[in-house]
């Protein structure tokens, strides 16, 4: 709720810093052409300017799923998990290290988190393990985050210090950047709280017909019972 609250204060910024411009001497149309172009293409490439490797796979049973990614020495990288569907919500996670060192492990985690700083050059593996199970297949999300975010096109240039318009372009940008994470998490909630929704509905469905079944059965029986009881009675007589 913070973050909301700097990116609408941001955007508020946005306007403020428009404003202002208003009350300056005239801008030409073919600067303001510019600045609204260049203001479009920032905000298309904010979604490429990320170097994290997200996704939502799925893992069969008896399966194990690895990725690999080459990380250069030195550099933070943050794996994050959560399993959205299928039998216990858990799953084995591994990470290990160039020379298939173990980094991080645990055994049937629902959802995880693990960071780190990569102390040598090479090819870094992220296993996902569903060997423990014979029938559930799940679906697990995987973020991957490896090093810092790239800076914006053109802000390491500058030599002077920024407007009050980049200042708040960039306030914008990172509280985007975390309104997207908000938002995935708030997904994979959604995602997960509705599937369980799905399960007990189903379960409480088979039970419903199970016991509709078992009382129809009973009843029959009981209707049979007592048709015997009051029925006729033939007696045998020996000759």
């Amino acid at each position: 709720m913070v973050q909301l609250q700097d990116c609408l204060h941001a955007t508020s910024e946005i306007m403020a810093s428009a404003e202002s411009l208003s009350k300056q001497p005239p801008i030409t149309t073919a600067r303001r052409s510019r600045l609204a172009v260049s203001m479009i293409l920032l905000l298309l490439l904010l979604p490429l300017l990320s170097s994290a490797v997200e996704l939502t796979f799925e893992l069969p049973d008896n399966a194990k799923e690895c990725f690999h990614e080459d990380i250069e020495m030195g550099v933070s990288t943050q794996l994050e998990f959560q399993v959205v569907t299928g039998g216990h919500y858990d799953v084995d996670v591994t990470v290990e290290g160039p020379g298939r060192d173990v980094l991080y492990r645990e055994i049937k985690q629902q959802y995880g988190q693990f960071q780190f700083i990569t102390k040598v050059q090479g090819t870094y593996q992220v296993c996902f393990s569903n060997e423990f199970s014979t029938f559930s297949h799940k679906l697990v999300y995987m973020d991957l985050q490896v090093g810092e975010e790239k800076p914006l096109p053109g802000v390491g240039e500058h030599q002077t210090a920024m407007t009050q318009m980049e200042s708040s372009s960039l306030k914008v940008h990172e509280n985007l950047n975390t309104v997207l994470d908000y938002q995935t998490h708030h997904r994979l909630q959604e995602s997960k709280g509705r599937k369980r929704a799905e399960e007990l509905n189903e379960t409480v469905l088979y039970w419903a017909v199970g016991e509709s079944i078992a009382i129809v059965g009973i009843a029959l029986a009981q209707v049979l019972i007592l048709k015997n009881f009051f029925g006729d009675k033939h007696t045998l007589r020996a000759g």
